[in-house]
């Protein structure tokens, strides 16, 4: 029986027994949790999110492990986290889970003055314990909800580690990649001296960290080479959530950086995301809030091309949550704003789908390797 009263009396019982074991594996599978390790989980008082959360912190304790659950207001893209969660990374916990609704929130104290370690700033304290100080293991679920929770948690996570493996080995070779698209998507995207990640729910050791869904091979293109068009048909984050493009959005890239937007009103929400970030940029600075100086880059950055990630979770499907539509089969995706190489920092990350692309990956001596063909997979990977 859950410790929780409302994951008991709300779910139904088919409900709560698929949970319990979508959190079981989460705990016990991909993040490995031993007993007497510290877990903090943050998540809201928002109904989905809220009983993943519990679900997980039954399935810590079960772990033998000493979970702790804080529940903060909803946050965005550009909100900060509250101050007790900040604080709660000063535990160092040896794992961390975020259940959030929206975003966990950016930590002030580093957004202000990043933190330093062996040569690297890093603008959240969580980043810094993870990728920095390799200290903590986590994952992270923006959005989820239990029907996707259950839905794409349980899956052949041998078979995605393959399929992650050799499609960043193909990313890491390349100098740059071709993609195309039946919606008119046509973008050559440079890739020197970048590596690729691979997000396959293996959670176990620290510094290592992902979704939940796992499911995805990605890349940060490197800044300044994005040329062409990309047509977004999927699915696409903006400031205010997540959305199903009914009307595609067709945006210009010339030097690594978004030019001109075209289509309906969602191209114009597309617009509005993007000006609002540039605005809060230089709000930010002026306040103190990012370093005296930045505001301009992070400006600029609110259009650079970010990200590059192809979708593999079997079960993944688009439904208007990027946690999920970014790991579905036969789509790809490409992220305006900040990147993950921490050289193009913005207050933004938005990821938008394109769907059944032809990926080409380019090496140093011309030779061209398809890993993608109108979304299917080579034989290889599969």
């Amino acid at each position: 029986m859950s410790k929780f009263a409302n994951m008991s009396s709300v779910r139904s019982d088919a409900e709560a027994s698929g949970l319990k074991e979508a959190a079981r594996i989460a705990i016990d599978v991909s993040l490995k949790v031993k007993p007497d390790e510290q877990v903090l989980i943050v998540s809201n008082p928002e109904a989905d999110v809220a009983a993943i959360a519990e679900a997980l912190y039954d399935a810590a304790l079960d772990a033998g492990a000493s979970p702790s659950l804080i529940f903060q207001p909803v946050k965005t893209q550009m909100d900060f986290a509250e101050p007790a969660v900040i604080a709660a990374f000063d535990a160092r916990p040896k794992v961390f889970i975020s259940l959030s609704a929206e975003k966990l929130g950016k930590d002030p104290k580093g957004f202000a003055s990043p933190y330093e370690y062996k040569g690297s700033k890093w603008d959240h304290v969580f980043h810094l314990q993870l990728y920095g100080e390799k200290n903590c293991r986590a994952f992270w679920s923006p959005s989820t909800t239990i029907e996707s929770f259950v839905r794409t948690v349980p899956i052949d996570y041998d078979l995605l580690k393959k399929r992650c493996y050799i499609i960043k080995t193909f990313l890491d070779e390349a100098v740059r990649v071709h993609v195309t698209a039946p919606g008119g998507t046509d973008i050559m995207v440079g890739l020197k001296d970048r590596k690729a990640h691979s997000d396959d729910g293996d959670f176990s050791a620290g510094g290592r960290g992902g979704n939940l869904p796992a499911g995805e091979s990605f890349i940060s293109p490197e800044n300044g080479t994005c040329q062409g068009l990309i047509v977004f048909d999927g699915s696409i984050s903006l400031h205010d959530g997540d959305i199903v493009i009914n009307d595609p959005i067709r945006c210009t890239l010339e030097k690594g950086f978004v030019t001109d937007i075209k289509g309906g009103e969602e191209a114009a929400e597309l617009r509005r995301t993007i000006e609002l970030a540039e605005l809060n940029a230089r709000d930010y600075e002026r306040l103190g809030q990012i370093p005296q100086g930045a505001g301009k880059l992070y400006a600029k950055n609110s259009r650079n091309i970010g990200e590059l990630g192809i979708g593999l979770n079997p079960a993944a499907r688009i439904s208007g949550r990027m946690l999920e539509d970014e790991k579905a089969f036969s789509t790809c995706h490409f992220a305006i704003g900040h990147n993950y190489d921490n050289d193009a920092p913005a207050l933004i990350h938005l990821d938008g789908l394109v769907k059944n692309p032809t990926i080409v990956a380019i090496s140093k001596d011309g030779k061209e390797t398809v890993i993608e063909k109108d979304g299917t997979l080579i034989e290889e990977i599969h």
